[in-house]
């Protein structure tokens, strides 16, 4: 048996994770294709690489079926419920940064802050007989950071991709998305509320507390969280 290591099997989280290893002195290189998942590991021994969408890293970490994974934070506290309890954060690494943000059209000159939100929330539902509708794939974080600002009338819209979109296009009056630069917000003519952070998200690497570990496994294991100064 060996050490399972999910990452992110594409795009820059993937070629920035094997410059965080490679600079420890473990060599993560993908083999074959680029329509092969496959992967090679050198540096330690009883490793082996698993390339994984960065969503699916979470679900696998938590089933115990790998040991270690790379990815965002905001979707490990999104997918896993009382994350804390089934994975360890074993390192932050320094790249893949992004705000997890709730934003409104500009237009809202009146709504900067959750407390207003609120009371644009109750206004739109007594004006247009419906829930103000909130675009977004982090329904948990969403639902709780709300609930937490005490904001109750609104609905969550199912958005998967080009969530910025959906404001214009008038299936949601409102998003929670991740932003980094905040180019696409401004190009869609959207604003983040000053009180709308929701998450401050980076790429970490991650250990499932409920995987199983023999003897050999464990020595393994330690060999290389040592290789990376872990």
């Amino acid at each position: 048996m060996t050490i399972k290591l999910g990452v992110p099997s594409k795009g820059r989280l993937m070629e920035k994770t094997f410059d965080w290893f490679g600079a420890r002195g473990v060599t993560l290189a993908r083999t074959g294709s680029d329509r092969e998942y496959a992967g090679a590991v050198d540096g330690v021994t009883g490793v082996e690489l698993v390339l994984l969408s960065a969503g699916e890293i979470p679900r696998e970490l938590a089933a115990g079926r790998i040991h270690l994974g790379v990815t965002g934070i905001d979707l490990i506290h999104e997918k896993l419920a009382a994350w804390d309890q089934r994975v360890e954060v074993m390192a932050e690494l320094g790249f893949g940064f992004a705000d997890l943000i709730l934003a409104v059209p500009n237009c809202w000159v009146d709504v900067d802050t959750l407390d207003d939100l609120d009371a644009a929330a109750a206004a739109f539902r007594a004006r247009h007989g419906f829930r103000l509708r909130i675009a977004t794939k982090y329904h948990r974080l969403v639902r709780e950071f709300l609930k937490q600002a005490g904001v109750a009338d609104y609905q969550i819209v199912d958005s998967q991709g080009a969530t910025e979109g959906t404001v214009k296009n008038e299936t949601a009056e409102a998003i929670a998305d991740i932003t980094s630069s905040g180019e696409t917000l401004r190009a869609n003519h959207l604003k983040i509320l000053s009180d709308g952070l929701i998450l401050k998200s980076q790429a970490c690497l991650l250990r499932a507390r409920g995987a199983d570990v023999s003897a050999d496994e464990g020595r393994d294991l330690a060999d290389l969280l040592d290789k990376l100064g872990l």
